[in-house]
C-alpha cells in the first residue's frame, strides 16, 4: 500500500509538475511573444520615424542648397545692368551649369518671362505667389509647355523685365523626378515607402503602387476594401493635423494588417511627407516566433522532469541573451544619437564662429567699397576665416572619422603669428558686440614657426575664447597670452603655453571636476541664459590629448576663469630672414608692463634703441624732454587703450607739441577700421595689430624707415615669371579660375581637359618644355593618379617633372595616395595663390 501511495504520489507529482511546467512554459511563451511583438513594434516605430526625419532633413538640405544656387544666379544680374540681353544670357548660362531645366522672371500677376527652357505653368499658383510676395522662398510643382511635371523654386527678386514691369521673383525649374530620386521614394527594396501630398490629399509625388489621384481617397478605399469603417476617422485626424501644421503619427488597423503612418510638413512648400511602414514582415516574424514557442512547449511536455528543467534553464539563458541584445541595441541607439548631437553641435559652433567674421567683414567691405585699404583689410580677414572654415568643412565631409570616433592630426608648418592674427580677427566682432576689453600678450617667443595641425590649434583657441566671451558680461575683460620655454622633449621642440583668462561668472568648485565632460553645464540661472550644449571644452580636451598636451582650469565663482594649455610642438625648419633695422630711437607706450618689456627686448634684438612707459602723460613728458635736448624719438609705438588720456589723444598732443612729422604708430588688438579716421586725423601714421611678434614688428616698422622690400621678394617673384605649367583640369570653370589667379604670378599655363590629354601633351613636348604639372585627381578618360603613373614611367629625362596634386580631395588618405603614385605634393582646393607659388618655388628646379 505504501508503494502504491509512493507510486501514486510520484505519478501525481510528475503529472502535477508536468502540468505546472507546461502551464509556466505556456505563460512564459505567451508573455515573451507579447513582449517580442511590442519590442518589434517599438523598434519599427523608431526606425520609421527616423526614416521620415532623415528624408525631411535631406529634402530641406537639398532644396535649401538649390534655392541658394538660384540666389547665386542674381550675382550675374548685377554685373552689367545696361545690357539686359547679356545679363539674361549669363543668367541662363548659370542656370544650365547648375542643372536647372528652365529659368524665368515672374511678375506680380503671375506671368513668366522665360530666360531659358520651356514655358512655366504653376499647378497651385496662389500660395506660391503669396509667399513670394511676402519675400519668402518657395517651392511649387507645375508643368512645362510639353506637359512635363516640374518642380519650380522661386526666390524674391525685383528686376526690370522686358516689358518694363518689375519682377516679383526669379523661378528655376527641375523635373519632378529629381525630387523622387533625391528622396529615394521609388526604391522597392526599402522597408518603408513615402508620398508627398498637399493639404487636400492630392499627390505631388507618389510611389508607383499608389494608383489613385488623392491620398485621402486611397486611405478610405483601402480601409473599406478590408471591411473596415474607420477610414473617415483617419482622414479627419490627418487633415486636422495638416491644417494645424503638426506632425501626425498613427497605426492604421486595416483588416488583419497594421500600417504605421507618419506625416510631417516639408519646408519651403505647401507639401507634406507621408511615410508608411507595413507591418506584414514584422507580423510574419512574430507569428513565426509564436509557432516556435508552441512547438517547444508541446515537445517539452512529453519529456521527463529533468528534460523539462533543462529546457527551462536553456530558455532562461536564451531570454537573458535576448534581453542583453535588446539592451545592447538600445545602448547603441543612444550612443549613436549622442554622437549625432555632438557632431551637429560642434559643427554649428565651430562653423558659425568664422562665418560671423566672414559675414561681418563682407558687410564692412561693401559699405566701404571706395576705401581700397579698408576693403583689402576686410578681404585679408575674410581669407583667414575662410581657411579655418575650409578646414572644418573637410572634417565634416570625412564622416568615417565621426562614425569611428577617431581623429587624426594633419601635421603641417604653422606660423604662430598668422594663427594668432587670424584668431584675433575672428573674435573681434564678438568682443565688440559685448563692449568687452580684449588684450593679447606674447613674450619669450623663440620659434614663430612650428609643426602642428593648424585647424586643431585654431579649434583650441576658438573654443576657449568663445567660452570666455560667452560667459563674460558686457564691458568685462578677456585676455589671450602665449609664451614659450624649452621643451623637455629636446632641442627640436618648444613648449608653448596658451592662456585664456576672463573676469566672467566663473564656476563652482565642484563643477571644475567635470568641466571637460560632454553635455555638462553648470546648473545656474545665469548659465541657462547662455547658448551652448556643453561640448566645446570636451572637444578641446580631446584635441589637446591627441596633441599630447595638457589643459588645466582655475576658476572662482563670480571672479572669472583661467584656462592653461601646454603643447610641446616641433620647431619648423625654415630659412629665416636676417631681421635688422636701423639703430633708430623709439618709445613704446602701453599699460601692459610685460608687453612693454617684451617689445623693447625684441626691438633691441633687431637693432632698434627702445624705451618704454605705461601711460600717455609720462610719454608726453619724455617726448618733450627729448625734444628740448634736440634728441627726438624717431618712431613712437602707442597703445590705443591707455589709462588717463588714450593713445589717439596722446598722439594728437605729440603732433601739436613737436610741430614736426614723426611716425606715430598705433598698436591694438581691436579693429583698426573702427578708429582709423579719428587716428589719422590725430596724426597717427599707421597701425600694428597685437600680438607683437618679432616678425610683426620687423616687417611693419621697416616701411617707416625707408627700407626696400625684404631680400628675396623680387627674386622670388621673378623665379616663376615665364615658367611653363601644364594644368590638368576637367572642369572649365575651375580652369578659368586657375588661369586667372595663377597668371598673376607670371606663369605660362597650358590646359589639359583630362588625364589622357595631359599625358599626350607632356609626351609630345620637348624635354624640359614644361616646368611642372598641376594635376586634378577626378577626371574622365584617365584619372590624375593614372596620369601621374604614366608620366613617371616614360623613358625621357624630365619624367621626374614636379607633379603637384590640386584637388578637392583633401583628406589624409588622399594626400598619402598622391605620394604613393609619385606626385611631389598635394594642395587642396580652393586655390591658394600664395601656397601654389610656394609649392612651385619649392619643387621647380
Amino acid at each position: 500500500m505504501m508503494r502504491d501511495k509512493i507510486t501514486r504520489f510520484l505519478s501525481v507529482s510528475v503529472a502535477g509538475l508536468t502540468i505546472l511546467c507546461a502551464a509556466v512554459f505556456i505563460f512564459l511563451a505567451r508573455y515573451m511573444n507579447r513582449t517580442s511583438a511590442q519590442t518589434i513594434h517599438d523598434v519599427g516605430t523608431i526606425y520609421m520615424t527616423g526614416m521620415n526625419e532623415r528624408i525631411s532633413m535631406h529634402f530641406h538640405t537639398t532644396i535649401e542648397q538649390r534655392l541658394s544656387q538660384v540666389e547665386n544666379l542674381l550675382e550675374f544680374y548685377g554685373e552689367d545692368t545696361e545690357d539686359k540681353g547679356a545679363v539674361n544670357d549669363r543668367l541662363a548660362y548659370g542656370a544650365k551649369a547648375r542643372g536647372f531645366e528652365s529659368l524665368a522672371f515672374c511678375s506680380d500677376d503671375g506671368q513668366f518671362e522665360m530666360l531659358y527652357g520651356k514655358a512655366i505653368k504653376i499647378t497651385d499658383p496662389e500660395p506660391f505667389m503669396r509667399s513670394l510676395g511676402a519675400q519668402e522662398k518657395k517651392v511649387a510643382v507645375g508643368t512645362d509647355a510639353d506637359g512635363k511635371n516640374m518642380v519650380y523654386l522661386g526666390i524674391p527678386a525685383g528686376y526690370v523685365m522686358s516689358d518694363g514691369e518689375m519682377s516679383r521673383a526669379l523661378v528655376a525649374g527641375l523635373p519632378v523626378d529629381y525630387i523622387s530620386e533625391m528622396l529615394a521614394l521609388d526604391k522597392s527594396n526599402t522597408l518603408v515607402y513615402s508620398h508627398i501630398i498637399r493639404k487636400d490629399g492630392s499627390f505631388v509625388i507618389r510611389s508607383g503602387e499608389a494608383f489613385r489621384q488623392n491620398y485621402f481617397q486611397r486611405i478610405k478605399a483601402i480601409v473599406e476594401e478590408a471591411g473596415g469603417s474607420n477610414g473617415d476617422m483617419y482622414v479627419e485626424e490627418l487633415s486636422a493635423a495638416m491644417a494645424a501644421d503638426q506632425d501626425y503619427s498613427q497605426v492604421l488597423a486595416i483588416g488583419g494588417e497594421r500600417r504605421h503612418l507618419y506625416c510631417a510638413k516639408l519646408p519651403y512648400s505647401e507639401w507634406y511627407l507621408v511615410t508608411i511602414m507595413p507591418y506584414d514582415t514584422l507580423n510574419d516574424t512574430v507569428g513565426r516566433l509564436n509557432r516556435q514557442w508552441g512547438v517547444m512547449v508541446f515537445v517539452s511536455c512529453g519529456i521527463v522532469l529533468l528534460s523539462l528543467l533543462a529546457v527551462f534553464v536553456r530558455y532562461f539563458k536564451m531570454t537573458r541573451m535576448q534581453l542583453k541584445e535588446v539592451e545592447q541595441a538600445r545602448h547603441e541607439a543612444v550612443e549613436a544619437n549622442k554622437a549625432k548631437s555632438e557632431f551637429l553641435s560642434n559643427m554649428s559652433h565651430d562653423i558659425r564662429t568664422p562665418m560671423n567674421a566672414i559675414v561681418g567683414m563682407t558687410a564692412i567691405a561693401i559699405a566701404n567699397a571706395d576705401n581700397q585699404a579698408q576693403v583689402h583689410n576686410c578681404l585679408r580677414k575674410i581669407a583667414m576665416s575662410s581657411k579655418h572654415l575650409l578646414g572644418l568643412i573637410n572634417d565634416v565631409l570625412d564622416m568615417s572619422k565621426i562614425e569611428s570616433g577617431k581623429m587624426t592630426l594633419n601635421m603641417d608648418q604653422v606660423s604662430l603669428r598668422e594663427a594668432m592674427d587670424g584668431i584675433v580677427s575672428i573674435v573681434q566682432p564678438q568682443v565688440k558686440a559685448k563692449s568687452q576689453s580684449f588684450d593679447v600678450r606674447i613674450h619669450d617667443i623663440s620659434a614663430e614657426n612650428v609643426c602642428c595641425d593648424s585647424v586643431r590649434l585654431n579649434q583650441i583657441l576658438l573654443n576657449l575664447l568663445s567660452n570666455a566671451i560667452k560667459f563674460t558680461p558686457e564691458k568685462g575683460s578677456i585676455s589671450l597670452s602665449l609664451w614659450q620655454e624649452p621643451s623637455p622633449r629636446g632641442s627640436d621642440y618648444t613648449r608653448c603655453h596658451i592662456e585664456v583668462a576672463d573676469n566672467g561668472i566663473g564656476m563652482a568648485p565642484d563643477f571644475k571636476d567635470k568641466i571637460f565632460e560632454s553635455f555638462v553645464r553648470e546648473d545656474r540661472t545665469r548659465v541657462h541664459k547662455t547658448e551652448g550644449t556643453g561640448l566645446g571644452l570636451a572637444i578641446t580636451k580631446y584635441i589637446v590629448d591627441a596633441m599630447e598636451g595638457t589643459i588645466e582650469v582655475e576658476s572662482q565663482q563670480g571672479h572669472g576663469s583661467r584656462f592653461c594649455v601646454i603643447l610641446d610642438l616641433e620647431e619648423a625648419v625654415i630659412q629665416e630672414v636676417d631681421m635688422v633695422l636701423p639703430s633708430w630711437s623709439m618709445l613704446v607706450v602701453d599699460d601692459d608692463h610685460m608687453l612693454c618689456q617684451n617689445a623693447v627686448s625684441i626691438l633691441k634684438s633687431i637693432g632698434v634703441e627702445a624705451e618704454w612707459t605705461m601711460d600717455g602723460e609720462t610719454a608726453l613728458e619724455r617726448i618733450e624732454e627729448r625734444h628740448n635736448k634736440n634728441q627726438d624719438y624717431q618712431i613712437v609705438l602707442i597703445d590705443w587703450k591707455l589709462p588717463g588720456i588714450d593713445g589717439i589723444e596722446t598722439a594728437r598732443r605729440i603732433t601739436k607739441r613737436l610741430k614736426k612729422d614723426i611716425p606715430i604708430i598705433l598698436i591694438s588688438a581691436y579693429d583698426w577700421n573702427d578708429i582709423e579716421e579719428e587716428a589719422r586725423a590725430a596724426g597717427i601714421s599707421g597701425f600694428i595689430s597685437k600680438p607683437l611678434f618679432k616678425s610683426t614688428l620687423f616687417y611693419s616698422l621697416r616701411e617707416y624707415m625707408g627700407m626696400a622690400k625684404r631680400d628675396g621678394e623680387e627674386k622670388s617673384d621673378k623665379e616663376l615669371n615665364g615658367r611653363k605649367i601644364l594644368v590638368a583640369e576637367d572642369n572649365e570653370l575651375n580652369w578659368e579660375i586657375a588661369s586667372e589667379l595663377l597668371s598673376e604670378l607670371g606663369l605660362d599655363l597650358d590646359w589639359a581637359e583630362n588625364g589622357q590629354i595631359c599625358v599626350d601633351k607632356f609626351e609630345s613636348s620637348a624635354p624640359g618644355y614644361y616646368d611642372a604639372v598641376l594635376m586634378d585627381l577626378r577626371m574622365p578618360v584617365m584619372t590624375g593618379y593614372e596620369a601621374a603613373d604614366a608620366i613617371r614611367k616614360m623613358d625621357r629625362p624630365d619624367a621626374d617633372i614636379p607633379i603637384i596634386a590640386m584637388t578637392a580631395d583633401a583628406f589624409a588618405e588622399d594626400i598619402k595616395r598622391c605620394l604613393e603614385h609619385g606626385m611631389n605634393a598635394h594642395m587642396a582646393k580652393p586655390i591658394d595663390v600664395a601656397e601654389t607659388a610656394r609649392m612651385l618655388r619649392k619643387f621647380i628646379r
